[in-house]
């Protein structure tokens, strides 16, 4: 069942709360309520809104200082990506470039067409959430790169050591006890480099599999298919390996 995009309402005039509940839960809102400024910050840290939509004139704490609580405390740092529209009866330029620095979304002056309130609440949460989905594009890409780059420092370290045992395998006489002596040596340096490049790989592996869950179902996938790669490439050097170590 799809989760109800949820709208807080602050406004000190109660037919003002009750108008919004009605119209907007007719649309298939989820709506919470607060009379005041004190209020609608418990109300963000309880019920995590989707969007905020605040009076500016109000008793206790005005919008503007719930605004910039919301924007600027440690406190809130958690909500302080919340969209706010903020209703004002001042249509002063002045005010409204306030609002806007302190990082309001949009600002809209009394009295108001609910049509037009609607429109820019749905313009709003529409730039949230290709924000929403501009961050998760940019978290598959860094994910993308990091196993790509690893992925190489993996072959291009890894790939050589491999070939020069195979290749001193190939050249060993096995009665020349100084050069199985050397070769085991060699064997054994190039095995423990092997080794710690192999566990700093699947340290990283598993950092980003338990970073799934801050990924969507499309991301999870390109992780899948790349730690595939990283398991086959993995294979092909340990067989290389293998092959050197018997020859």
């Amino acid at each position: 069942m799809e989760e109800k995009t949820k709208i807080l309402i602050v406004d000190d005039e109660p037919i003002n709360l009750d108008f919004f509940n009605v119209m907007l839960s007719k649309l298939g809102f989820e709506v919470e309520k607060a009379e005041d400024g004190e209020e609608a910050l418990e109300k963000v840290v309880t019920t995590k809104p989707d969007l905020i939509i605040l009076d500016n004139i109000m008793p206790k704490m005005s919008g503007w200082k719930v605004t910039r609580l919301l924007k600027t405390d440690e406190r809130y740092a958690d909500y302080k990506d919340i969209p706010v529209v903020m209703f004002s009866a001042m249509d002063d330029v002045k005010d409204k470039i306030e609002g806007f620095e302190l990082g309001i979304e949009d600002y809209i002056t009394k009295p108001f067409n609910f049509s037009e309130v609607l429109a820019r609440i749905r313009a709003v949460l529409r730039n949230k959430e290709l924000s929403r989905q501009l961050l998760r594009r940019e978290r598959k890409i860094a994910l993308v790169e990091s196993l790509n780059e690893s992925l190489l420092y993996f072959t291009e370290h890894l790939k050589r050591p491999v070939i020069d045992l195979q290749a001193m395998a190939k050249s060993l006489d096995v009665a020349d006890r100084k050069q199985i002596d050397q070769f085991r040596k060699m064997v054994e340096e190039e095995a423990g480099e092997v080794l710690a490049s192999l566990q700093g790989l699947e340290e990283e592996i598993q950092e980003l599999n338990d970073s799934k869950k801050n990924i969507d179902e499309d991301g999870t996938t390109i992780l899948k298919d790349l730690e595939e790669k990283f398991q086959k490439h993995f294979s092909s050097i340990q067989r290389q390996g293998a092959a050197g170590g018997t020859q």
